[in-house]
């Protein structure tokens, strides 16, 4: 599905990320390692927010090095922000149909947001706004991503802001999510319990791949001392 080669970003001088060459096709994907090294650029590379200073990217065996954030969409790639983007004058209905590519009835978008864990009737009205706080964004924008239902889906950092909401059903939404769309996954996060549901696990360190492997092979080493990292259970 997607296909990275020799993926390279510097900012004056400052190598970012240094030749990250990984394929993704498993059902999840998670990309892990310590703050700094890289993760979050990694991702909006992949969905064409920032370019790569050089590499190249193949998705479906299609070049999309050159190719823009929205025609990358256009291609199946969806992405949710660490920090979710406000639309003043949108309401959340129209946001999940637009995201949807086609006009949802009430009861379908009122689906959506109950999978979040939003009770639908509260937030099915309102606008996309400052009156919504953090966690509540980021559940619109998770709902916005299933909505979608796009081949590759990309989540930085998913359960921030949600800590009232269980881990449980995070991560009940990504496998109701792959159930509906059959496409990949791919997460950046430090919890463990999201890394626990990964196929295959990518350990970033200094903006270079420091391992890679099933969750078997990698999520040991991740728990010890030695490697370096944080992670925290989260809320039961």
């Amino acid at each position: 599905m997607l296909k990275l080669e020799n993926i390279c970003y510097s900012i004056d001088d400052n190598e970012i990320l240094k030749n990250i060459s990984l394929e993704i096709d498993e059902r999840f994907v998670a990309i892990t390692g310590p703050n700094g090294s890289g993760k979050s650029t990694l991702a909006k590379i992949i969905a064409g927010i920032i370019p790569a200073t050089s590499g190249k990217i193949y998705f479906d065996g299609e070049d999309i090095t050159d190719l823009s954030i929205t025609e990358r969409a256009n291609k199946g790639i969806s992405f949710a922000f660490q920090q979710p983007v406000r639309f003043k004058g949108i309401t959340v209905k129209d946001l999940i149909s637009l995201a949807s590519g086609k006009k949802l009835s009430v009861t379908d978008a009122c689906a959506y947001l109950s999978e979040v864990g939003l009770c639908a009737r509260d937030y099915i009205n309102r606008e996309v706004n400052a009156s919504l706080s953090g966690g509540e964004l980021k559940r619109i924008e998770i709902a916005m991503i299933n909505a979608r239902g796009t081949r590759l889906s990309v989540f930085d950092e998913p359960e921030a802001g949600i800590d009232l909401w269980s881990f449980q059903n995070l991560i009940k939404v990504f496998e109701k999510m792959y159930e509906r769309n059959k496409g990949s996954i791919l997460i950046i996060s430090h919890q463990e319990r999201i890394l626990d549901i990964a196929d295959k696990i990518v350990v970033l360190k200094a903006g270079e791949i420091a391992q890679i492997g099933s969750k078997d092979e990698i999520l040991p080493s991740l728990l010890c001392a030695e490697a370096g990292c944080r992670f925290t259970k989260g809320d039961e």
